[in-house]
């Protein structure tokens, strides 16, 4: 593409960035205007707007390059990740799996002295995050989500939503990196970095661990009168909470089998989309150990993230030199800050294109990365489904992004301090 091209898709992607921080305001004009309510509101949906601005940027392209060289372009895009999230997404939210995570968050719970619900939302907020590290973050950010809809009320102050949000997305952002499989920003360079499990838990796994546990208990403990008073009852009868009837053994095995395939296949579409459809088969032959699958909720995010591999791989002839500019300690922050404005794993990336890089300087890229995960809903590519799930407990069933930022500040802060300075 040319330097003109380039530098337009730049802009685009500005664009982009700024509609994800003005969909409360499409949302009003959609009241004000109720003939085109419709596509106001599919224009304020924050998991839309990296897809609307691809198609934008398509057309673009066709007028500036061609349609040849436009399709090659678009084709040329890896969309495992998206569709990845989508098939994990999807499973990860069924009753079997959602039952077998309860039960362990449960069991962990039960043995904690504190009230019911307190504890129950620290185990959410340290272990499930954790979890991530083996089924995938895009699975833990889910299963998280789901359980936390049972806790977590309309009613409840902004303040503990927006700080919940925002240790969530900032644990499960550092929580899958015990392993060298389950955070995308580490997926993108594993393999060209020769990084496995026994490196990550040396080098992140125990500063990530750490970081999570100050985080999960730190909002626990803040928020621990509001959350005890939120009696069990409440809680059972919590308006659109899913509900988790018991399921077979048998059912709960073969749906975690499913998610261990899935994962096992992460880097061939084919296989992994092939095991999503045997899922959708098993589903529809035992509706009665099922609820609603989340299908709609997952196009959205696929949606949201193949905008954001289409727009943000027109973003490398500026990201890459600013990245191989700076010393490790400068390019640390420098990820963590620019993750807030694009998915960490493109950053994480591009940075492995690069050679002849240090080992610090690839452990600070890949450490700033996952510490400022949790900063805005395009930092990390699990966020949009936390974000998808978890919105309609906030005000007008919408996340703000200022809102997320300053929840996220603190954790981002501690996550900072356990993976540079420890």
């Amino acid at each position: 593409m040319s330097a003109e091209t380039q530098v337009v898709a730049s802009i685009i992607f500005a664009l982009a960035i700024l509609h994800t921080f003005s969909t409360k305001y499409v949302e009003r004009l959609a009241h004000h205007f109720p003939r085109h309510h419709g596509m106001l509101h599919f224009f304020a949906e924050v998991e839309c707007v990296f897809g609307i601005w691809a198609f934008i940027l398509f057309a673009t392209l066709i007028g500036m390059e061609g349609l040849k060289p436009a399709m090659e372009y678009i084709d040329g895009r890896n969309y495992t990740e998206p569709l990845f999230v989508f098939a994990i997404m999807v499973v990860a939210g069924s009753r079997p799996v959602l039952y077998a995570a309860q039960a362990v968050v449960a069991f962990i719970a039960q043995r904690l002295p504190f009230h019911s619900s307190l504890a129950t939302y620290l185990v959410i907020m340290t272990v499930i995050p954790l979890l991530g590290s083996f089924i995938t973050e895009p699975a833990a950010m889910t299963l998280a989500a789901f359980m936390l809809l049972k806790i977590l009320k309309s009613s409840m102050s902004g303040k503990l939503l927006y700080a919940t949000i925002g240790v969530l997305f900032v644990n499960v952002s550092i929580g899958g990196t015990l392993t060298h499989f389950a955070a995308p920003p580490v997926l993108m360079v594993a393999a060209t970095w020769n990084w496995d499990t026994a490196f990550m838990l040396t080098n992140f796994g125990w500063k990530s661990a750490l970081a999570v546990a100050i985080n999960g208990a730190a909002v626990s403990y803040i928020f621990r009168k509001e959350l005890a008073a939120a009696s069990q009852a409440s809680l059972a009868s919590a308006d659109d909470a899913p509900s988790i009837p018991a399921v077979p053994g048998s059912f709960i095995a073969l749906h975690l089998l499913l998610i261990a395939s899935i994962v096992f296949f992460a880097h061939h579409p084919a296989i992994f989309m092939g095991i999503l459809l045997i899922f959708l088969a098993i589903a529809a032959a035992y509706p009665e150990h099922q609820d609603r699958l989340i299908l709609r909720e997952g196009l959205l995010v696929g949606f949201f993230l193949a905008g954001l591999v289409i727009i943000g791989g027109m973003q490398a002839w500026w990201l890459q030199p600013l990245l191989t500019q700076m010393s490790p300690s400068a390019v640390f922050f420098g990820a963590a800050g620019l993750t807030a404005f694009t998915d960490n794993a493109a950053l994480t990336y591009l940075g492995s294109l690069v050679q002849g890089l240090s080992d610090e300087f690839k452990y600070a890229l890949v450490a700033g990365a996952v510490a400022g995960g949790g900063l805005t809903v395009i930092a990390n590519a699990p966020n949009p489904a936390g974000a998808t799930l978890l919105k309609a407990r906030f005000e007008g069933q919408m996340i703000q992004p200022m809102g997320l930022l300053l929840g996220a500040l603190l954790p981002t802060a501690v996550a900072i301090a356990c993976l540079k300075y420890l």
